[in-house]
């Protein structure tokens, strides 16, 4: 326990350091090849820090575990709206540009609730369970394809408005993007093996481990990450690391594992899980569109909500 405990520490020490130099990085990759942040935030940010996620639901698909798969990417994205960007407001308002606002937002949203009712065949069919189906993750897949063509349209058109100043060699932000990635993964790698082993020793429920320690500690490279990103004055890279990641978690770490190694028998989640994830994504893109940035009045909103919600989870 005293080992594990130790390697939890050490772990969250890598991830801080590695999100730390993987903004670096990111940002100076931007810089050099004047491509808009909130792309790179998209794209480079987002499937690095959702790395932690696509490895546990592998790992969960191969070993029969399919509640964790589903409820480490159900409470992941929870938890990137309301713990991470809440968190990333109190620090300073995060202004969300004209582009996320009508157009990754809306994706986030539509893929959201689309996974959703993916996952309810009991709610519109009282005679079915609730399953997951390798066609489901066919048709998660084929919309994430969508997304990555439309990033791809993006990247040929769109460059940064933004000054860049005292941009860092490409070489250098390459390597720093690079070392950044392995500090992230290496470090929640520590956090949630220690984590879930301190919680199998203490003794909770399997849906309450992958909605609380597992989707937290598969979430920090996004938590720290976008922190770290706001800190800097790096907003862009903050909203499009839990924008992307977001997409991806459903597209890339449900989609891809599902459609290759089959589906997931009875489903165990509650509807309230569903909702919330659902929910959230909704008040994303309400706060955006209302004044385009993300307030820190509104950032508490998503704290409330997300106290109240793993209250809930807690106590049931």
């Amino acid at each position: 326990m005293i080992l594990n405990i130790l390697l939890l520490i050490l772990g969250f020490v890598i991830l801080i350091k590695g999100a730390d130099l993987f903004v670096d990085g990111a940002s100076g990759i931007a810089g050099n090849f004047k491509v808009s942040k909130i792309l790179i935030g998209l794209t480079i940010v987002a499937f690095g820090t959702s790395a932690p996620e696509f490895a546990v639901s592998v790992k969960s698909i191969i070993s029969g575990n399919g509640d964790i798969v589903l409820g480490n990417v159900i409470g992941s994205n929870i938890l990137n709206i309301l713990l991470i960007l809440g968190i990333s407001a109190l620090f300073h308002s995060l202004n969300v540009k004209n582009n996320t606002v009508k157009k990754e937002l809306p994706i986030t949203m539509l893929i959201t609730v689309l996974f959703g009712v993916l996952l309810s065949d009991h709610l519109f069919d009282k005679t079915l369970t609730n399953t997951f189906t390798r066609s489901d993750g066919v048709v998660l897949l084929l919309f994430f394809l969508v997304f990555i063509y439309y990033l791809i349209a993006i990247s040929r058109k769109k460059i940064d408005d933004d000054k860049n100043e005292n941009i860092i060699s490409l070489s250098k932000s390459i390597i720093y993007t690079l070392i950044g990635l392995i500090g992230i993964i290496l470090g929640s790698n520590y956090v949630v093996d220690s984590a879930s082993f301190i919680a199998k020793t203490i003794g909770v429920t399997e849906r309450l481990i992958s909605l609380t320690i597992i989707a937290l500690g598969t979430s920090l490279p996004e938590l720290v990450t976008s922190i770290t990103a706001t800190r800097k004055g790096e907003y862009d890279i903050a909203i499009g690391n839990v924008v992307g990641s977001n997409i991806f978690n459903i597209g890339m770490v449900i989609g891809i594992p599902i459609t290759i190694f089959g589906g997931i028998g009875v489903i165990n989640f509650s509807y309230i899980d569903l909702m919330v994830m659902i929910i959230s994504s909704i008040l994303l893109f309400m706060f955006s569109f209302n004044d385009y940035k993300i307030s820190k009045k509104e950032g508490i909103m998503f704290l409330i909500l997300f106290i109240v919600y793993y209250g809930y989870v807690l106590l049931s």
